[in-house]
């Protein structure tokens, strides 16, 4: 399975699950649901984040969550982790173990069992070897280079 580069995993506001970008559309994005695999169109005017771009209050600084991801897989050996309806003190223990800074004024219960959610969809859906961003940089590169092997018209 290759690996899951967050910057393409997308929540959006009002619908459940993760949804993975395809494509840019005239008005709006093409995803497709990682549960589902049914693809959609969302209008520009839905609320899209990229999990890339999400972070946690610590009381140092933000942490992105795919170091929230990575710290979560290593504690659970890459298996599910807990459901987000379980206890809230189950849940903020559970978080106290992988991100020991949180901020407790800015990282609500309600934060808390997004992200394991999202967890939890990844493990089961995508995978939690996340690509890396030299990786991302490499592709990028090879993508806009035009290859050696293209022919060349001489007159």
């Amino acid at each position: 399975m290759e690996k899951t580069d967050l910057k393409k995993i997308l929540s959006v506001s009002g619908q459940h699950g993760l949804f993975l970008y395809l494509s840019q559309a005239r008005n709006g994005v093409i995803v497709e649901s990682l549960e589902t695999k049914q693809r959609t169109t969302f209008g520009a005017s839905a609320k899209i984040s990229s999990m890339a771009d999400i972070s946690v209050y610590t009381t140092t600084e933000d942490v992105s969550l795919k170091e929230i991801f990575t710290s979560m897989a290593q504690k659970l050996q890459n298996g599910p982790a807990m459901s987000s309806k379980e206890d809230p003190k189950k849940i903020k223990a559970f978080f106290k173990e992988v991100l020991p800074d949180y901020d407790e004024d800015r990282f609500y219960v309600s934060h808390m069992k997004k992200v394991l959610e999202w967890y939890n969809q990844l493990q089961k859906f995508a995978t939690l070897d996340f690509v890396e961003e030299e990786e991302e940089e490499a592709e990028a590169e090879t993508e806009e280079t035009p290859s050696e092997e293209t022919p060349s018209e001489e007159a």
